[in-house]
């Protein structure tokens, strides 16, 4: 574990590029926030939400025609609104250090894929590309889920809250194709080829950096909780304990005084 600490120390000067959390002020500002509130939070974090990105640009990277495009990022999209909207209306979570594991691990197999490594390394073809691009949706869809539950959702307007926050969530993931992909076109030529190496071991990379940092999260975390359970049980055991003493003290004390 401490080899982990020492390898992970390095992620924590990316936190604040990779990391995408929503702050203590978003989550006092967006307790009893509007229609326009949720839309906007949505689009913010999917902005930031760079191993989101990551992995679109990985989904979209090779791809030429429009309707591909349209196919692929609906694919994605589809996926993240299911578990986004069910698992947040339902209240299914978990531990969402490990649910952004996963999700960096998306952006790991993107690259992987997209340098043909199932074929160099495995000797067979991919899986169902666009049958990933959802499952992987899926994934991202309940980490977006993990966040928004990090607020206190009014009861009484839940539905539309997730639904604005989702809605929120295309908006920013039209805006960030918007800027992505031209750059990718201005990438194609001569050297394309070589850059596109380049890129998708970028991807690989940044995806590595971020499931550790993930993990490295996840076993710190746990550990400072499971610290802190302990350390309240052994304090309540305490107060037992005295009570107990004090109790029996003065107990003894008025039969003492009772006998005299």
């Amino acid at each position: 574990m401490k080899i982990f600490s020492i390898v992970a120390t390095p992620l924590l000067m990316i936190n604040n590029i990779f990391a995408h959390e929503l702050s203590k002020s978003d989550q006092a500002e967006f307790t009893d926030g509007s229609f326009l509130d949720f839309i906007y939070l949505g689009a913010k974090h999917m902005v930031t939400g760079y191993d989101h990105i990551l992995f679109l640009i990985g989904v979209i990277f090779f791809l030429t025609k429009l309707l591909d495009i349209v196919k692929f990022v609906t694919a994605f999209t589809l996926g993240h609104s299911i578990t986004l909207v069910f698992a947040t209306f339902y209240k299914i979570t978990a531990n969402y250090y490990l649910i952004d594991a996963v999700i960096a691990f998306s952006v790991i197999y993107k690259g992987f894929e997209n340098l043909d490594g199932f074929k160099k390394v495995f000797s067979r073809n991919a899986p169902n590309l666009i049958l990933m691009v959802f499952l992987f949706g899926l994934i991202h869809g309940f980490g977006l889920s993990t966040r928004l539950q990090q607020l206190h959702l009014n009861e009484d307007s839940l539905l539309l809250s997730i639904l604005s926050f989702n809605l929120g969530v295309e908006f920013g993931q039209i805006a960030a194709l918007l800027v992505a992909y031209p750059i990718i076109l201005m990438l194609r030529g001569d050297s394309f080829k070589r850059l596109s190496i380049l890129v998708n071991w970028g991807l690989i990379v940044s995806g590595i950096f971020l499931l550790g940092y993930q993990l490295n999260g996840y076993f710190t975390d746990t550990h400072h909780e499971e610290d802190h359970s302990v350390k309240v049980e052994v304090h309540e055991h305490n107060t037992e304990v005295h009570s107990h003493e004090d109790s029996e003290s003065h107990s003894h004390d008025g039969e003492n005084t009772h006998q005299h």
